[in-house]
């Protein structure tokens, strides 16, 4: 019976750690054993980073409140080579990247673009193209640290929570239609109140970054306002369908460090988040 508990507890833990068999693709030979999910630099305003970013290339779609209680902003960023790797089937969460002003703290922290291009790209990612990102990032926004929060490089291609728990293909279906008209209804949703902006990556392809409800989004405060860049939640329109990563995966991947009594916590949150979403595409 020992045996079989310890074997059991073998597999949990694998599960549990998101170990994985993954090798790395062609042209990643020089990818990190591990990966950082931020950079943390000196605090600037959201005008001074838009203006940094501007000014090394970067096109940015705008500034959005995230936390007014804890004086949380993020900066919304994107190039020519993140859009054209966005654009392959089921990539263009990958079109993105963030930049969190935490003015309470007294810092910025940047979400990586290595880290989360591996864990958004997968196999298809170019370590090359995504290191080249957070060289100018780092050159653009000044000295940047790695925080503690870090992943196997590989396995971010697999990765999960744990047994059970979604990887980053089972993004969810909240409506099905016209592109175009998917696109639309996402602006005019009441009005456009929780629409931030829309990204077009290619003809009938589009990144919509969207409020949650007010109450929906305050989940960072229980396991950690830090890493609230990973809001405002986006929106793939692609192919006639509007999709989500799945929320037990998006969170957790931008919590590597998420314990499971911390994701307790936000045990509703996942099914409030798809709930939020959803309305817009009835």
């Amino acid at each position: 019976m020992r045996k079989v508990l310890s074997t059991f507890a073998l597999i949990l833990a694998m599960g549990f750690s998101g170990c994985s068999t993954q090798s790395l693709s062609a042209g990643e030979e020089a990818a990190p054993k591990e990966a950082h999910a931020y950079l943390i630099g000196a605090m600037m305003s959201a005008e001074e980073v838009s203006a940094k970013l501007g000014t090394a290339g970067f096109e940015v779609l705008g500034s959005f409140e995230v936390n007014p209680k804890e004086k949380l902003q993020t900066v919304i960023y994107t190039n020519e080579t993140m859009k054209a790797m966005a654009n392959k089937p089921g990539r263009g969460f990958a079109a993105i990247g963030r930049v969190l002003v935490d003015a309470g703290r007294n810092k910025i922290s940047v979400s990586n673009p290595v880290y989360f291009g591996k864990a958004f790209m997968q196999n298809e990612a170019d370590y090359a193209a995504l290191n080249a990102i957070k060289e100018r990032l780092n050159s653009a926004l000044g000295s940047l640290n790695e925080t503690s929060d870090k992943w196997e490089y590989a396995a971010l291609a697999d990765y999960h929570f744990m047994v059970g728990m979604p990887y980053y293909q089972d993004s969810v279906v909240i409506g099905e239609g016209d592109s175009e008209e998917l696109m639309k209804k996402a602006q005019t949703y009441k009005k456009g109140a929780l629409h931030l902006f829309t990204l077009k990556i290619a003809e009938g392809k589009y990144l919509v970054g969207y409020d949650l409800d007010k109450r929906t989004a305050k989940f960072p405060e229980k396991i950690g306002t830090h890493n609230s860049g990973l809001l405002p939640y986006t929106v793939l329109i692609e192919n006639n369908e509007a999709r989500i990563l799945a929320p037990k995966f998006y969170l957790a991947v931008s919590y590597p460090q998420l314990t499971m009594g911390e994701f307790m916590k936000i045990a509703t949150v996942p099914g409030a988040i798809e709930k939020d979403l959803s309305r817009a595409f009835k």
